[in-house]
């Protein structure tokens, strides 16, 4: 088949398939028209191609057939959209598919004129031709204006644009009004949206998607029935009590009765802000505004109030409202209503007052205010959490009305809201929070609010709870509202809420400055708050105390913050101590509580190490430790009030406890003859003022033993120490404390016999017993203390060799004692103090066994089942090879018999240096003698029970010090013994840290190092190619 052959086949299909749609079949103007030209085509065509075959055709008339045969096609494709598509799809097309069919309309006349042109002979079929090919060139295909706009809202609303249910209506009716459709038929409506699915579900475009999804939603909302017309009582009343709206009561684009009734140049009532919604959108989208009812385009905006038309509706409102009034006045007033109709009165309350606002009174009027509240007093428990938030609600809603709002604060309201804080739902909670931030916009309600227990508590804990940020702001607002109120400051800091405080404490004037320093000196604050307060206030609290009339205030609040063990560093760093110290030792005339004040201020500050030593305590720069505060101090311990007193004895002890200042101001009190005041205190009546200066001494014991024993005995108050020790009528920190002051001083062996005496020993191991006794469970710090005293008493018992001492050390088994103190204690200083008193013990024994004195039989006394003894004395003495004498296995002398060295071993793996140390020395006893064969025994020996190597081990390890220079000792000792020397010559390490010692160590480590070397070098050499080696080796 030629070419056109087949443009003529497609030509005749077009126009019949186009021909045979009947007119009604397109519901547009443009496919009627197209369809009549076609027809008028059909007519010629057939005429012009009947006589001959296609092929017989002249050229000129073959190319207009086929140019026309292609137009017609696409034209029939436009036409198939409009007798196949939805409305509502051709709508959304409409200029697409009215430009298509003009610019087939124009192709097909030209072509028609070139057709013209071919015919001769039929002048009646060349004039036909003519007169079609003018027509379809003069033809204009229109889109209605109407049509046009609606095409426009259409596109914009697939864009996703947030629209007013007002908004909606009208699209609703110019869409209704472009398909012909009445646009309170729903049915057709929702059928067309319906058939738009159907036909987007073939489309790939997004843009058409979107307006069907927008229309979706808008149909879904306009099929919505108005809550006026739907709303109902069910409650037991005059069936047509309630009086339905009439229809020009009703907004046509809001569905909602009308309150501000404004009607336009068409003559339609609208709701103003409804109109004013769409004329908006109609400016927005670049078109005129319309009437949505009756799609007339406006020439003005004017809208003139219907004022007839509002008073009717106002009738109407007044009445329904009264009607309302009453049936919820009925429902809540019957004793038990049903929760349901509970629910539904308090909606119609709300909605009353919300929407008809000058109706509020006769709510109020009717008793309702009192019954809603009543609600929740009565029925707290047994209503839901929904019912209390709406009650809450109304009550917000009607607060608006003062005379409303007076009713609620005299029912109570405000502790029902606080109650509702703590509702099982956020929105009660919610509820309850605006109802309480309505209230607060008046200062007196703040008061009264923060006065209410638990309210600030709540309320704080809410707007620092950010899972829920809607209550949270609400819950912060409130407070805000609050804090502005001056009365209402102590309560928002009891609550947690310090910044309004802090911000009057740095920015008010003195007086509120004064105020607030007191209000911190008198609150209870957790250790978080006055780090808080401390931070941000001490500099301002410091510089109130220059100030006569804030002195009082600022010294309170100090004392409260000095509390914080932390806050000593800020307070230093605010230049407290120069303030305090001047109050202290320049004004004399205050009133003693302030100096007690001062003084217990510096006090806390000093109760622990901090950097407060090397602080300036005076105006001239003198740190606290010089002599000139501490003799200050002195000097006013002697004149102070009796409440001052106690508190500069916490004070000079706080600083002699301090490791960077014991050493000067324990000095310095010596110096300054202080200890004779101190001691003076130690008789004193009050048990506070006993406690500290027991305290005192005994740091001073611990530095300045002599000078303390030399001022107790000329006081003769050693027995006092001594009758305070054992009288159990003395307080437990002053037993311990005056223990460790008798252990601290260096008493002659005339002291230990006349001041303490055999008996004391009695009690003293007596007493160990009954604090050490059951090892496992857990001593107090003052029973610790006490155990550390006591082993120092002991102490003073295990330096005498005099027979008396050496029978009283043996009944009682001292070296048992510290045996089982040093197994059993975890204290370092508990171990310290046993492995001297072994040492001690070990050097007696060594004195003893040199002058021949032997071990008698074990007295039975009554020391005899201490739990500190182990085994029992046997008949038949073996020689110790330690003294090279017969020693009995439980030897009170003997650090072998008693089983003391694997413990004293044990102890060099201690963390504890100084404990280390204590045991490398009591080993020590064990090496001494070098005659006869004693210090070969004696290696091999301890060899035996691993002392040589735990002590080489440690000598490895320590650095330049007493340590290192005790255990270089033991080591060249052990050394000399060609064994163990041999056993060790290739021992790099150890050889190495000779070496080390050597070089680093000080005179005495230096010594011993060389002699070890020198033992070394006679068996590997140090010196040569060996010493070469070696070096090379580190």
């Amino acid at each position: 088949m030629t070419s056109i052959s087949l443009a003529v086949d497609l030509l005749n299909r077009s126009l019949s398939e186009i021909c045979a749609a009947a007119d009604h079949s397109y519901a547009w103007e443009n496919p009627r028209r197209f369809s009549a030209y076609a027809k008028r085509l059909h007519l010629l065509l057939n005429q012009l191609l009947r006589p001959a075959a296609p092929e017989n055709l002249s050229p000129p008339v073959q190319t207009a057939v086929k140019g026309i045969s292609g137009e017609l096609k696409k034209a029939d494709e436009a036409l198939s959209v409009y007798r196949n598509r939805s409305k509502i799809f051709v709508l959304i097309n409409c200029l697409s598919l009215c430009a298509s069919l003009q610019e087939c309309t124009l192709a097909i006349g030209g072509w028609l004129a070139l057709l013209d042109s071919s015919i001769h002979d039929a002048v009646d079929l060349r004039k036909k031709v003519a007169d079609l090919s003018r027509d379809m060139k003069q033809a204009q295909f229109k889109v209605t204006e109407n049509e046009k706009r609606v095409q426009l809202m259409l596109q914009k609303e697939g864009q996703g644009r947030p629209t007013t249910k007002a908004v909606q209506s009208a699209i609703i009716m110019d869409l209704a009004r472009a398909l012909g459709i009445d646009s309170n038929n729903h049915t057709e409506l929702l059928e067309q949206v319906k058939l738009l699915k159907e036909d987007i579900a073939r489309s790939n475009s997004v843009s058409e998607r979107r307006i069907l999804t927008s229309l979706e939603k808008i149909m879904d909302s306009w099929s919505l029935e108005s809550d006026v017309l739907t709303q109902k009582f069910d409650l037991n009343f005059e069936d047509d009590a309630q009086i339905s709206p009439f229809k020009n009561f009703l907004c046509p684009l809001t569905k909602e009765v009308m309150k501000h009734p404004v009607v336009l140049e068409s003559s339609q009532n609208y709701e103003r802000t409804a109109i004013e919604y769409w004329f908006e959108r109609c400016i927005e989208d670049g078109r005129d505004p319309t009437c949505p009812v009756t799609g007339q385009v406006l020439k003005s905006l004017e809208l003139k109030p219907n004022i007839g038309l509002a008073g009717a509706i106002e009738e109407w409102i007044n009445r329904n409202v009264e009607i309302q009034i009453k049936l919820s006045v009925q429902c809540l007033s019957e004793e038990s209503p049903l929760e349901n109709c509970v629910e539904r009165v308090l909606d119609h309350i709300y909605r009353i007052s919300e929407e008809h606002p000058s109706s509020r009174y006769k709510l109020r009027n009717a008793g309702l205010v009192v019954l809603v509240v009543n609600l929740l007093k009565d029925s707290s428990k047994s209503i839901g959490s929904l019912l209390r938030s709406k009650a809450l609600m109304v009550l917000l809603s009607m607060s608006k009305d003062e005379e409303s709002k007076k009713i609620m604060l005299e029912a109570g309201i405000t502790r029902l809201a606080i109650h509702s804080l703590i509702g099982s739902s956020e929105k009660e909670r919610e509820s309850a929070v605006k109802l309480l931030l309505e209230f607060s916009s008046d200062e007196a309600y703040c008061t009264k609010l923060a006065s209410e227990k638990g309210a600030l508590v709540l309320l704080s804990t809410m707007a620092g709870n950010l899972e829920h940020p809607a209550l949270s702001n609400l819950a912060e607002e409130a407070l805000k509202l609050m804090e502005k109120v001056e009365d209402n400051v102590q309560h928002l800091a009891a609550a947690g809420r310090f910044e309004p405080l802090l911000n009057r404490l740095r920015e008010g004037p003195d007086d509120i400055k004064i105020e607030m320093a007191s209000l911190v000196g008198r609150m209870t604050m957790t250790n978080s708050i006055k780090e808080l307060i401390a931070r941000q206030s001490a500099t301002i609290l410091v510089e109130l105390l220059s100030k006569p009339e804030g002195r009082s205030a600022s010294l309170q609040a100090l004392y409260n913050l000095s509390s914080l063990d932390d806050n000593a560093t800020i307070l230093v760093d605010s230049a407290v101590l120069p303030a305090l110290t001047d109050i202290l030792f320049e004004n004399q005339d205050l009133p003693p509580e302030l100096t007690g004040l001062a003084a217990s201020i510096i006090a806390n500050v000093v109760s622990k190490p901090g950097h407060w030593e090397l602080a300036s305590a005076d105006k001239k720069g003198n740190s606290i430790q010089s002599e000139t505060i501490v003799s200050s101090f002195l000097d006013l311990l002697s004149v102070a009030s009796p409440q001052c007193q106690a508190t500069i004895l916490h004070i000079l002890f706080g600083m002699a406890s301090s490791p960077q200042a014991s050493e000067s101001v324990v000095g310095h009190v010596i110096s300054g003859d202080g200890i004779k005041t101190v001691i003076g205190f130690l008789e004193h009546p009050e048990v506070e003022y006993r406690l500290y200066a027991f305290k005192l001494t005994r740091v001073l014991s611990e530095r300045f033993g002599e000078d303390l024993a030399s001022e107790l005995k000329a006081c003769n108050k050693l027995p006092l120490l001594k009758q305070k020790l054992q009288n159990d009528q003395s307080t437990d920190n002053e037993r311990p404390d005056a223990a460790c002051i008798l252990a601290n001083l260096p008493l002659s062996e005339d002291d230990v016999k006349t001041v303490l005496g055999p008996s004391f020993l009695k009690w003293t191991v007596t007493t160990l017993k009954e604090l050490c006794q059951g090892s496992d469970r857990r001593i107090s710090m003052p029973s610790l203390s006490m155990v550390e005293g006591l082993l120092g008493l002991l102490l003073h018992f295990t330096r005498s060799a005099d027979p008396r001492s050496v029978n009283l050390i043996k009944e009682h088994r001292l070296m048992n004692i510290f045996r089982d103190a040093l197994v059993l204690s975890s204290k370092p200083r508990v171990k310290y103090l046993s492995a001297l008193g072994l040492k001690s013990l070990s050097e007696s024994g060594r004195i003893l066994f040199a002058t021949g004195d032997s071990d008698p039989p074990p007295p039975h006394g009554f020391c005899s089942p201490l739990v500190f003894m182990c085994g029992r004395a046997s008949l038949e003495h073996s020689t110790c090879p330690i003294h090279n004498s017969p020693c009995e296995d439980d030897s009170q002398f003997c650090l072998l018999k008693s089983n003391c060295v694997k413990p004293l071993v044990d102890l060099l793996l201690y963390k504890d240096t100084n404990v280390q140390i204590a045991a490398v020395e009591a080993l020590s006893t064990l090496l001494v003698d070098s005659f006869n064969g004693g210090l070969k025994r004696a290696v091999e020996e301890l060899d035996k029970l691993g002392v040589v190597d735990a002590v080489i081990l440690l000598f490895e390890e320590a650095r330049p010090g007493e340590l290192q220079e005790k255990t270089s000792w033991m080591v060249e000792r052990v050394l000399r013994v060609e064994s163990v020397g041999q056993h060790h010559s290739l021992n790099q390490s150890l050889v190495r840290a000779l070496v080390e010692a050597l070089k680093h160590g000080n005179a005495v480590t230096k010594r011993h190092a060389q002699e070890a070397l020198t033992n070394l070098k006679q068996i590997s050499g140090v010196s040569g190619r060996g010493s070469s080696q070696i070096r090379g080796q580190r």
